[in-house]
């Protein structure tokens, strides 16, 4: 009996007239003019809008970022040019944003800790946000012997050994240095057990 009294009930419409009328509520307030979130937050008095300068420190605390970077943020965040030049600049006098530091730290870890080519980790800084002349300032002279040790981490990471020319494709496509690649490779085949 149960079942069809609990049929009975949605089909005659009793339980189902209100949840119709608390919809109609809410979409009619949800579809009139002036109802945005940024609307809302203005109307509440114990919400405030954040200003560009709070976002932008708050960007920076989660992730150093190039000058550049952070502007893109903040555009897309909806900010005005006037507030995000001003929140730059404010930024720049307190030292919580400089491209050469931010540049040469980071240009610094990914040299000493990753299996990434120089021209990778340049790539990567470029598409960051800095300056090619800067992250260019930051190689340093003479990268064979890093980019060699990198380029035999990279084999080491191969699962079987495969010919020398499919290794040395492997590197080029990874950015490595012709001279370092080969003196891997060579390195690679006299270590490995299998010789190809």
């Amino acid at each position: 009996m149960m079942y069809r009294s609990y049929h009975a009930s949605s089909s005659t419409g009793e339980g189902s007239g209100q949840l119709r009328k608390r919809r109609t509520r809410h979409s009619r307030r949800a579809e009139a003019p002036g109802t945005s979130e940024a609307a809302d937050a203005q109307d509440r008095p114990g919400r405030l809008q954040k200003t560009a300068l709070v976002t932008a420190v708050d960007i920076l605390a989660r992730q150093e970022q190039s000058e550049q970077k952070l502007r893109e943020k903040l555009l897309r965040k909806g900010y005005e040019a006037d507030d995000i030049d001003a929140a730059v600049q404010r930024l720049k006098e307190r030292h919580y944003l400089n491209d050469e530091e931010a540049c040469a730290r980071q240009f610094r870890f990914l040299y000493e800790e990753s299996r990434n080519s120089v021209r990778q980790i340049c790539l990567k800084l470029i598409q960051r946000g800095f300056d090619k002349e800067l992250v260019m300032g930051c190689v340093p002279r003479d990268t064979y012997e890093r980019e060699k040790d990198a380029a035999l981490r990279v084999l080491a990471l191969k699962s079987r050994a495969a010919d020398r020319q499919k290794l040395m494709a492997s590197l080029f496509r990874k950015g490595f240095d012709v001279r370092a690649s080969r003196a891997a490779v060579e390195a690679y085949l006299t270590d490995s057990p299998e010789d190809v």
